[in-house]
């Protein structure tokens, strides 16, 4: 069901809103919150109602959902004072007012004067999850949601297969790229779902699990996205295992870790995270481990910094982290570069706080051929409303679906 009102179409099924012949980035609670009003426009629902039917009756305080309508009524183009679409029933709820027309099948959208991507079949409610074990013994858990060409996401630090579905920063993605693509996604070992206890952890450990991901699913030719870490340990893979990648597109990518950077206060800066990371770790109140994670997020909001933290210290515990930072710090994969021999599409923040945009540039300036895409943000972990949201998401969906 496609539901139309003034220039917008919002799909319920795949979970995306347009503007006329643009998509409209939108977090995944506010996508759903949007759409039980729109549902129930008949009537008033109730705060309690739509904390219910988001939150699944966790308990949330009323300021969270206020602030999940302004961003809604920002998205849309609506206001507290106009109430053009969401009108406010003060001590009662809200209602949604704009007149709905409702059409089982999305209309033909240009772009640019060319047809516009049709996004193929709806993702399904819930993924598929097995487990796959490694050389060494460890058990990894391993997500699988939608169809079409597989997608593989490589672990990162940010991943949970239980959690990344909802979380602001990463389901929008995932979701979109459902709808054309089989997605494949794994817990690192030490991580989520996967065994917790683990002796070490290292650049090869990671790329071990990527290895036994796509070995155990008997893959034989994929598109790889590598994230932050991940970009490290795709493009190990791609130069390992050229005739098995068909795409590879890196975010937030670097070649060396802190420790290899040849600079005292890249060194410096390794030890106060983990100093960060063990003063505060499991804390969500906590000054360090806010601190910590504001390099990935600067201008996020309090809510979203919030759920951020609360996922990650959900997904793993504080020594798998000080283990984890110690195996990003010292990676060191620049000889690799030059040898990748797959398609290749690089993004970076422009000011990322967390990875210099010198590091993502030189990844794509040493792989053959590969594409550069800078992003205006400052963040490492890309929000859903950011602008630049739209054109990673964009450009990395078109490159997967090139012939």
């Amino acid at each position: 069901m496609i539901y139309f009102f003034e220039d917008y179409a919002v799909d319920q099924d795949r979970r995306e809103c347009r503007r006329g012949r643009e998509f409209v980035p939108i977090e995944p609670q506010v996508f759903d919150i949007l759409l039980h009003l729109i549902r129930n426009r008949h009537r008033v629902v109730s705060n309690d109602e739509l904390i219910e039917a988001v939150w699944d009756g966790r308990i949330v305080a009323e300021s969270t959902l206020s602030s999940r309508i302004s961003v809604m009524r920002q998205v849309l183009g609506d206001s507290g004072e106009s109430q053009r679409l969401v009108r406010t029933i003060p001590r009662k709820g809200y209602r949604f007012i704009a007149e709905i027309q409702e059409a089982g099948t999305r209309p033909n959208l240009e772009i640019g004067g060319t047809k516009s991507i049709q996004r193929g079949n709806a993702a399904p409610a819930k993924q598929t999850m097995t487990f796959c074990r490694t050389s060494d013994g460890i058990n990894l858990a391993v997500a699988s949601v939608g169809e079409g060409p597989v997608v593989v996401r490589a672990a990162h630090w940010a991943t949970s297969i239980e959690y990344d579905w909802q979380l602001p920063m990463t389901g929008p993605l995932l979701q979109r790229l459902t709808a054309n693509f089989r997605v494949v996604r794994y817990d690192g070992r030490g991580i989520g779902l996967s065994d917790r206890t683990v002796s070490a952890l290292s650049f090869q450990t990671m790329l071990d699990d990527l290895e036994a991901t796509v070995d155990s699913l008997g893959l034989k030719r994929f598109a790889l996205l590598g994230i932050s870490g991940g970009a490290a340990t795709s493009i190990a893979y791609a130069v390992r295992h050229p005739e098995r990648v068909s795409k590879l597109v890196l975010y937030g990518s670097y070649p060396l870790g802190r420790n290899k950077r040849g600079s005292p206060q890249q060194i410096d800066e390794a030890k106060a995270f983990v100093t960060m990371v063990q003063s505060g770790w499991g804390s969500e109140t906590s000054a360090f481990i806010r601190s910590f994670f504001s390099f990935w997020l600067p201008t996020a909001s309090p809510e979203q910094l919030q759920s951020f933290i609360k996922t990650q210290c959900a997904s793993h515990s504080g020594d798998i982290a000080v283990k984890l930072r110690a195996a990003l710090d010292d990676i060191d994969i620049a000889d690799l570069l030059a040898r990748v021999r797959v398609p290749t599409l690089v993004f970076h923040c422009i000011r990322d706080a967390l990875v210099p945009f010198d590091q993502g540039r030189r990844v794509a300036a040493s792989i053959p051929d590969a594409r550069f895409v800078a992003l205006d943000s400052d963040n490492h972990a890309l929000l859903p409303e950011e602008a630049a949201w739209a054109i990673f998401a964009d450009q990395t969906e078109d490159f997967f679906l090139e012939a």
